[in-house]
């Protein structure tokens, strides 16, 4: 996905000069200015994916340009502060502020280079983009990620399966995204577990004006409405056997008709179902029609709960957070290393959706920046003793590096030359650090 040009204001030659040539390396545009005033004139003429500014400035002070852009601009870009340490509390300061994030001198620059990656923003395109890592960074999560363009261009109907809360609608969104072929396509969902047997029907198909007590007007039905574009069914599985009947001979025929009419309309949409539940189990009882399961069983793609898929754990912590700060403000919120290791322990049962509402708790619930266990969980939930110590060193950083290598992984579409490359290292390296971390080694074939 192709991302905004870096701005880079730095007085110090070296570091500047450093700077630029390490973000050039990692595939950045960049423009690198040396002062507060001609920042504010390129962030005037250029919009920027981030803003990477040490805070002290040879004709100023680099986050006054921050809360002036922020005051004056409706959607300023992010800004990533360089301070040393007569500036840590200004630069606290504008954290709480809104500003992104910020680092020390002497920093790390692989790991600068980590958090300017976070935060860029992409470039804004006509039809949304799919970023790597939208579903996942695990390697299952990715597979289905990088099969759905080719679905989009070739199935007219695929079967997702899954718990519960487990991203099965956002796999269907993207589909739809990469299928349609321009903006005026709808994407149209529906619960047919929320749906009453009584009112299924004209949901469904629509109704004539006066079709039946209350049908005061003419309605188009879901499967109408999503002509063109893409028709989700979530929960088939709870669907009655006579809509079924009828819900196949609408797929097979593409004609619907509306309650209350004698008119057949045609219908064309590409078909996306999804259900908890076992189909062929259904289907073998009786409660489920079998030429329906395999009309819309034609690609099948499983969507693994969170508790087999551990690597997106602290990924969508990330990005919960980050959602959160975006859109209440406040200071940005960190996780300590021992409760990233509960919610690494938790079983998740509720999924994606459970834990993105235990952030959504913890941010709101929480007194200080720092999150703690018991921020995410109500009273009952069963975590780690409080008396249990945080990971070690050696474990802590084992589980960094492997993080990190799961998200380099996931930016180059698990091809491990192009990550070796974006890593400054050899294959044979990368597949030995993966070897050691206990890393799956598909999730870097290059297939």
């Amino acid at each position: 996905m192709k991302t905004l040009p870096l701005c880079l204001i730095e007085d110090d030659e070296i570091m500047g000069e450093s700077l630029q040539d390490r973000f050039q390396l990692e595939g950045f545009e960049v423009d690198w200015l040396r002062t507060r005033a001609s920042g504010k004139e390129a962030l005037s003429k250029q919009r920027y994916g981030v803003v990477v500014s040490d805070i002290r400035l040879p004709d100023g002070d680099g986050g006054e340009l921050f809360l002036e852009l922020k005051g004056h601009h409706p959607d300023p870009p992010p800004f990533l502060f360089i301070t040393g340490d007569g500036t840590i509390d200004r630069a606290v300061a504008l954290l709480k502020a809104g500003a992104a994030d910020y680092v020390t001198k002497p920093f790390d620059l692989d790991r600068l280079v980590e958090k300017v990656r976070e935060i860029i923003r992409p470039e804004v395109e006509t039809i949304a983009p799919v970023s790597a890592g939208e579903l996942g960074i695990s390697p299952a999560m990715q597979r289905v990620e990088q099969s759905l363009p080719k679905l989009a261009r070739h199935a007219s109907a695929v079967l997702i399966t899954g718990e519960s809360g487990a991203g099965k609608e956002h796999v269907a969104e993207m589909f739809h995204r990469l299928a349609r072929d321009e903006d005026a396509c709808p994407f149209v969902a529906v619960n047919c577990a929320s749906l009453p047997e009584s009112l299924m029907e004209a949901e469904l198909f629509g109704y004539e004006k006066g079709a039946f007590t209350g049908a005061a007007r003419m309605k188009k039905g879901l499967l109408e409405q999503a002509s063109c574009g893409t028709l989700f069914l979530d929960e088939i599985g709870e669907m009655p056997l006579p809509m079924q009947s009828k819900l196949l001979r609408a797929i097979q025929d593409r004609r619907i008709t509306r309650i209350g009419s004698e008119i057949s309309i045609p219908v064309g949409f590409r078909l996306i179902c999804a259900t908890h539940r076992d189909l062929k189990s259904m289907v073998a009882q009786g409660t489920f029609r079998e030429d329906l399961f395999y009309r819309i069983n034609v690609i099948h793609v499983r969507v693994p709960p969170l508790r087999e898929r551990p690597e997106d754990i602290l990924h969508f912590l990330r990005r919960f957070l980050d959602d959160f700060q975006r859109e209440h403000g406040g200071e940005r919120r960190v996780v300590d290393t021992r409760t990233e290791q509960v919610l690494l322990d938790y079983a998740w049962p509720g999924n994606l959706r459970e834990l993105k509402n235990c952030v959504e708790r913890a941010c709101i619930l929480a007194q200080g920046r720092v999150l703690d266990a018991e921020a995410f969980f109500e009273e009952g939930v069963a975590l780690l003793p409080s008396g249990v110590a945080a990971p070690t060193l050696a474990e802590h950083m084992a589980r960094v590096e492997r993080d990190y290598l799961t998200r380099a992984l996931a930016r180059c579409g698990n091809h491990m030359g192009n990550t070796a490359l974006e890593l400054g290292i050899s294959r044979k390296n990368l597949w030995e650090k993966m070897r050691k971390l206990g890393m799956r080694s598909d999730a870097g074939e290059e297939g």
